[in-house]
C-alpha cells in the first residue's frame, strides 16, 4: 500500500519532465540588434528652476529620475555640483532604471544636478537641472503673517506649516509667478489652522484665474461650525457662465456685514488680482487693485474660527452650495492690518509679470529694492553688501566696496547686443567695472584680463573727470572704443547720466545722454566662455587693471538683442529723464 501511494506522484513528475519538450519551443537567445541610440534620461524632481525654501540651513532633497536605453544600460551616475553621489550598475530591467536618491546636504544657494547614463556600447547621455535652496522667507510687506506661493507644495512660508489637503486638488502646471499655482478639484480644498492669524484688522490678497463652472463656490472661508455668519469671514463667488460676482461676508459677533463686491466677466482666461480688507471702519473688496465696494464694518469676532478653508466653503459654509472651486490660485498673502489701496497696488506691481516695453528688450532690472530681473522673473546673485536708495526712477542700486551683482547670460548672448542704464558716478575709486561679460582667464586666474570674447564697459580717470570706455572681443582679438574727452563726464556735478552702448557685426557705438561719444568698425562679437554678467564691477573676470567694484548708483538697466539706433536710445533717455 505504501508503494502504490507514491505511484500518482511519480507519474506526475514524469509527465512534467517530458511535457517540457512537447508542444513548447525551447528558450533560445534572440539578437537584440545593433545598439543605435544613446540612453534617455528624464529628471522628474527637482525640475529646472525649482526653489526649495525651508527653515533648516541644510536640508534634504529626494532626487527622482528615469533612464532608458534601446539595448542595455551599463551605469547611471548621480552628481551634485560636480561631485558624484552614487552610481547604479545593476538594474532589474536592464533597459530601464527608475530611481530615487535622497541627498541630505543641500545648502543655501544655487545647485546643479547632473545625471549621466551610459549604455553597453559606451554611448552616454547627460541631463542637467539647476535648482536653488533659498534662505527662509522673510516677510516683505508690513503686517504680512501668511504667504503661500503654491510652488509645487502647500507650505506656508512664514510658519513653514503645510496646509491639509482634502480630496484631490493639485497644481495648474502654470502660474502668474514662480513655478506653479493651486488648481482646484471637485470636493477638493485646503485647510489651514488660524492660530496666529486672527487679528482685529484682517486682509487677504492673491491672484486668481477663474473657472466659472461650477457657477458658485467658496474662496476663503473662516467660519465656526453650524450655520453661523456672526463670526469669521467668508469670501465667495456666485453668478453664471457669463458673469461672476465676488462677495464678502463678515461676522462681528452680534451681526453680519455684507459686501456685494464686484463682477468679473466669464469666461476669463487671465489672472486677476483679488483682495479684501476688514477694519473697524470698513470692509472693502478690490478687483485688480480697483475698489469694487466698501461698506461700514466692525471688528471681526473670531469665536469658534479655528481653521481657514482655501478654495471651498467646506466644511462650515456649504449651505448655499458654496462648495469647491476649480479655479487657479497663486501668491496668497494674509495681513494683520487693513491694506490701503496703495499697498495693494504695490503688491500688484511687484507680482505682475513685466511686459517688455521696448522692441528687442530681453533684460530689465529696475533695482526696486532688490536684484530682480523682470522679464525672466528671476533674481541676480548678490555679492557683498550693496544697498538700494532713491534713484532716477524709483529705487536704485548703490554700490559698496567688494559688492556687485551677477546674472547668467543664457538669454543675453546674441549676434547684436545693446545695454542702457542710468549712472550717478562716485569717482572714488577712480576706476571701476560697470557691465562685464568676459570669459575666464586660464593664463592669469588671479588677475583675469582675457579680452578675446565678450565685452567690458568700464570707467577710469580722476576725481573730476571720468572716461567711459568699451572693449569687445571677436574670438581672436579685442577692439577698443575710447571716446576720450567726448566720453568724459564730471562726477562732481552729482547728476544722473544716461549710458548706452551697442555691439553688432560691423560697428560698436557708445552713447552718453543720447549723444554718440564714440563709434568705430568692429567685426562681430564672440561669446565664447561668457557665461556670467557682472553688474557694477569687473569682478570676477576683468580685474588686472583694477576695475573692481563701483560705488556709484545705477538705475533702470536694460539689455536688448539688437543694436539700438540713436533714435531708440534717445527715446529711452527722454522717457526716463
Amino acid at each position: 500500500m505504501k508503494i502504490l501511494r507514491y505511484v500518482p506522484v511519480l507519474s506526475l513528475v514524469f509527465l512534467l519532465l517530458t511535457g517540457c519538450n512537447k508542444g513548447i519551443d525551447p528558450i533560445s537567445k534572440v539578437d537584440p540588434g545593433p545598439d543605435q541610440s544613446s540612453p534617455v534620461v528624464t529628471i522628474k524632481y527637482p525640475l529646472d528652476g525649482t526653489k526649495i525654501q525651508v527653515p533648516e540651513l541644510i536640508t534634504s532633497i529626494n532626487i527622482q529620475f528615469e533612464a532608458t536605453d534601446d539595448i542595455e544600460l551599463k551605469s547611471v551616475t548621480v552628481a551634485m555640483d560636480g561631485t558624484n553621489l552614487v552610481t547604479y550598475s545593476e538594474f532589474k530591467d536592464y533597459r530601464r532604471a527608475v530611481k530615487e536618491y535622497n541627498y541630505d546636504k543641500v545648502t543655501n544657494g544655487n545647485h546643479t544636478l547632473t545625471i549621466t547614463a551610459v549604455d553597453l556600447g559606451g554611448k552616454s547621455t547627460v541631463s542637467t537641472v539647476k535648482f536653488e535652496k533659498k534662505p527662509p522667507y522673510i516677510p516683505i510687506y508690513a503686517g504680512e503673517v501668511f504667504y503661500m506661493p503654491f510652488d509645487g507644495d502647500y507650505v506656508e512660508k512664514i510658519s513653514f506649516k503645510a496646509a491639509t489637503k482634502v480630496g484631490s486638488p493639485g497644481f495648474a502646471g502654470t502660474s502668474l509667478k514662480g513655478l506653479n499655482a493651486y488648481a482646484g478639484a471637485t470636493d477638493g480644498y485646503l485647510t489651514f489652522p488660524m492660530a496666529g492669524l486672527k487679528s482685529p484688522e484682517f486682509s487677504v490678497e492673491f491672484w486668481y484665474k477663474l473657472k466659472e463652472s461650477p457657477d458658485r463656490s467658496g474662496i476663503i472661508s473662516i467660519s465656526p461650525s453650524g450655520e453661523d455668519r456672526t463670526k469669521g469671514v467668508r469670501f465667495f463667488r456666485e453668478g453664471s457662465a457669463t458673469s461672476q460676482r465676488f462677495k464678502l461676508n463678515v461676522g462681528t459677533g452680534s451681526s453680519e456685514v455684507w459686501n456685494d463686491g464686484g463682477v468679473v466677466n466669464a469666461p476669463n482666461s487671465k489672472w486677476i488680482h483679488l483682495a479684501f480688507t476688514v477694519s473697524q471702519q470698513a470692509c472693502a473688496v478690490y478687483i485688480n487693485g480697483a475698489l469694487a465696494a466698501s461698506v461700514p464694518a466692525g471688528i471681526i469676532d473670531w469665536t469658534g474660527c479655528e481653521s481657514m478653508t482655501i478654495a471651498s466653503g467646506a466644511p462650515n459654509f456649504v449651505y448655499w452650495d458654496h462648495k469647491s472651486d476649480l479655479s487657479y490660485y497663486d501668491e496668497m498673502r494674509i495681513f494683520n492690518r487693513a491694506l490701503s489701496p496703495a499697498d495693494i497696488q504695490t503688491i500688484i506691481q511687484n507680482d505682475s509679470p513685466y511686459v517688455a516695453k521696448y522692441s528687442g528688450e530681453v533684460f530689465y532690472m529696475p533695482f526696486e529694492g532688490n536684484a530682480k530681473e523682470l522679464i525672466s522673473n528671476t533674481s541676480g546673485t548678490t555679492v557683498g553688501a550693496p544697498t538700494y536708495v532713491p534713484g532716477k526712477v524709483g529705487m536704485a542700486y548703490a554700490g559698496a566696496t567688494n559688492a556687485y551683482l551677477t546674472f547668467p547670460t543664457t538669454n543675453l548672448k546674441n549676434a547684436s547686443f545693446s545695454a542702457v542704464c542710468w549712472l550717478k558716478v562716485n569717482a572714488s575709486p577712480d576706476r571701476a567695472g560697470i557691465l562685464v561679460m568676459s570669459p575666464p582667464d586660464t593664463n592669469n586666474p588671479s588677475a583675469p584680463n582675457n579680452r578675446t570674447s565678450g565685452f567690458r564697459f568700464f570707467r577710469e580717470g580722476s576725481a573730476t573727470a571720468q572716461i567711459f570706455k568699451l572693449n569687445a572681443g571677436n574670438g581672436t582679438a579685442d577692439s577698443w572704443f575710447d571716446g576720450g574727452a567726448t566720453a568724459t563726464i564730471d562726477p562732481t556735478a552729482g547728476s544722473w547720466f544716461h549710458m548706452a552702448f551697442t555691439i553688432t557685426a560691423g560697428k560698436c557705438v557708445v552713447y552718453i545722454n543720447g549723444n554718440i561719444v564714440k563709434q568705430d568698425t568692429f567685426s562681430s562679437i564672440s561669446w565664447t566662455g561668457c557665461d556670467l554678467l557682472s553688474i557694477m564691477s569687473g569682478v570676477p573676470r576683468f580685474t588686472e587693471w583694477g576695475h573692481n567694484s563701483d560705488l556709484s548708483l545705477m538705475d533702470e538697466l536694460r539689455i536688448f538683442n539688437k543694436a539700438l539706433s540713436q533714435d531708440e536710445v534717445v527715446a529711452i533717455y527722454n522717457a526716463e529723464k
